[in-house]
């Protein structure tokens, strides 16, 4: 690159960075002496990567379409494991109940959080599961991925970009896959950071790093192809997750052996500057980390700005029948100032959940284990989010608040028995800095609803709302299903967009779709801009069957009647007032389906309410668009 154009870069880039950087949390040193691990984690020399390639404005080579579909998990659990949740499987499906209560109809009147924009993101085109990773910008531009190809969104939802990975690089080198795509805004330095991991084995695994030009990810990317095997052992790279502070960008990954053993996790501490400027990409790795955690997950700033030097990081880690843990990693220090990395150790309660069963097949969803999966650092605290057993084999939520000065852990579940709540990540939907309220984005399941995505809220106190339905499945999944075991979304994405009027969070999750064929994942995309009372259920409630929802045209309503009854379906609005009422009519025992055009509507939440001789059947919430 020619000099002249790369210094003018790089000073246009450190223009940008101009918003608050944030310290780093100090540790009580007695607390510290208590609960750090010793250990010797091994730190490389500083590597320089030249720049790989350039994504230009508006690049789109001819689309090929490339993939290979493997029927199996790329990856198996240890023995033990994959026993307990086999166990914990049967254990569930011998005690179905059929039609499960909601949650709503136990928990009453409660705050709930309220969806904005909300829109059809990624399609399924043959690949599975999704693996979902989303960002938005402050200049409004969404970056959604999946396990193949990227789209970009304006926060109307105009789609005003699709490729494929291969397609959108060029990059003729590129010949095996391209998968688990992972990506963030920096609002740090205003950019977008990407990474895309490419083959499975040793030979020609590469961690491929992209930084966007702008905040517009139209206006293109610089790329660096790093190894995939950086100790030169015959490994390779798997599940990324990537983060960042003030001055660097953070890559983890789990790394294999060539006949697919776990080996150990690994980190690449990467200084940015160069790397959203096109320039030479200094980096250095971590090695011989404690523990040898299993996935590691970088904990970047949950606000404007980012902090630093350094980052911290999380995992989670459990033996069945013994103890669980929360493992906190301190890399202490930039690249430029020699960095530590230092492991403490919290103790935890949390056990495995059997994989979750659906609707109309005996196909059930990979659930996975209890790794962590999200987390953000604000005001001395890190927060995280995985999923763990809540009740009888189900899985529910668990959101741990871990503060770092005292190496003290706050966790709280959620859940409910009959449902698997699964797949979360989180997101600062605090006012202030000392706002410690979250927005947690989940898949869910059970047998009586098929796969869907919903959000709920948690206060500054700890209080859980209600969920909000954000989406939901029109079938049961069970593309490329093995073994009776399909896969499921495996991730979900949340951002939040940091220079909103009031706390503003953007999420994208996989819900149950029929495409190409296939019962699979299709990928939404929604905006969650607020809490709002919602209304409460019936304590007899029977379920109520709405879609789709958000409704664009006409709305179909699925209902059961014990007997030959009547009937009156209306609108209501947040408040409870009738909007309108659509029927009142008698209707046959048995199940009924009711449509309507949406009609006068204006866009918003409403209630649908259902009665029958004027006994209430349903409230349920939908949205109109």
């Amino acid at each position: 690159m020619n000099t002249k154009i790369f210094l003018s870069l790089l000073l246009g880039f450190l223009v940008s960075c101009s918003y608050a950087q944030h310290s780093k949390a100090v540790t009580d040193p007695a607390v510290a002496d208590q609960l750090e691990m010793t250990f010797h984690p091994l730190k490389s020399e500083l590597q320089s990567q030249p720049l790989s390639g350039e994504i230009n404005a508006g690049q789109l080579a001819t689309e090929w379409h490339k993939q290979l579909i493997s029927f199996d998990k790329k990856h198996t659990l240890p023995p033990e494991i994959m026993a307990e949740k086999l166990r914990k499987t049967q254990e569930k499906l011998s005690q179905s109940h059929g039609i499960f209560p909601d949650e709503n109809q136990l928990k009453g009147v409660t705050d709930q959080p309220t969806i904005g924009a909300s829109f059809e993101g990624n399609w399924f085109d043959q690949t599975t599961p999704p693996d979902n990773s989303m960002a938005i910008s402050n200049g409004g531009y969404i970056v959604s991925v999946t396990n193949s190809h990227v789209e970009y969104f304006d926060m109307s939802g105009t789609r005003l970009f699709t490729s494929s990975f291969y397609d959108l690089f060029g990059d003729p080198s590129f010949t095996a896959l391209l998968y688990d795509p992972v990506v963030l805004y920096d609002s740090q330095a205003d950019r977008f950071f990407m990474v895309v991991l490419h083959g499975s084995n040793s030979s020609i695994s590469k961690v491929v790093t992209c930084f966007s030009k702008s905040n517009d990810p139209q206006d293109g990317w610089w790329f660096y192809k790093l190894t995939g095997d950086p100790l030169g052992s015959s490994n390779w790279f798997d599940y990324p997750k990537i983060g960042f502070s003030n001055n660097e960008v953070y890559v983890t990954g789990n790394l294999f052996t060539d006949d697919d053993q776990f080996s150990q996790a690994v980190l690449y501490q990467i200084t940015k500057s160069g790397g959203y400027a096109g320039g030479n990409l200094e980096w250095q790795y971590w090695s011989n980390i404690s523990e040898s955690p299993f996935t590691l997950v970088p904990a970047s700033y949950g606000q404007q700005g980012g902090y630093g030097p350094g980052i911290y990081l999380v995992s989670t880690h459990g033996t069945n029948g013994g103890s669980d843990y929360i493992r906190l990693f301190d890399l202490t220090n930039d690249i430029s100032g020699n960095p530590e990395l230092k492991a403490y150790s919290i103790n935890a309660n949390f056990d495995l959940a059997g994989d979750a069963p659906q609707p109309e097949t005996t196909i059930v969803l990979d659930n996975g284990d209890n790794r962590a999966l999200s987390a953000f650092y604000l005001n001395d605290i890190v927060h995280l989010v995985f999923h763990s057993e809540y009740e009888n084999a189900y899985n529910g939520l668990n959101y741990n608040r871990l503060t770092v000065p005292t190496l003290t852990n706050w966790s709280s579940k959620f859940g409910l028995d009959g449902y698997d709540y699964s797949y979360p990540s989180v997101a600062s939907f605090g006012a202030t800095t000392t706002d410690k309220s979250v927005m947690i984005c989940f898949l869910r399941v059970s047998e009586a609803i098929y796969p869907q995505i919903r959000v709920v809220y948690v206060d500054n106190a700890g209080t859980w709302s209600n969920s909000t339905l954000v989406k939901e499945g029109t079938t049961y999944v069970d593309v490329y299903a093995s073994q009776g075991v399909a896969r499921w979304g495996d991730y979900s994405g949340i951002s939040r967009k940091h220079n909103a009027s009031k706390p503003d969070v953007w999420l994208s999750g996989g819900f149950g779709s029929f495409r190409l064929d296939e019962h699979a994942f299709d990928t939404w995309i929604a905006q969650i801009n607020g809490v709002s009372i919602g209304i409460a259920e019936p304590a007899d409630a029977h379920p109520v069957r709405i879609y789709p929802n958000p409704v664009y045209d006409i709305m179909q309503v699925e209902f059961s009647l014990e007997g030959r009854s009547n009937i009156e379906i209306a609108v209501l609005d947040q408040q409870g007032k009738v909007v309108k009422i659509l029927l009142q009519d008698t209707a046959p025992g048995g199940r009924n389906a009711f449509s309507f055009n949406k009609g006068v509507l204006s866009g918003g939440i409403y209630f649908l309410k259902v009665s029958s001789s004027n006994n209430i059947i349903r409230y349920e919430k939908f949205i109109v668009q």
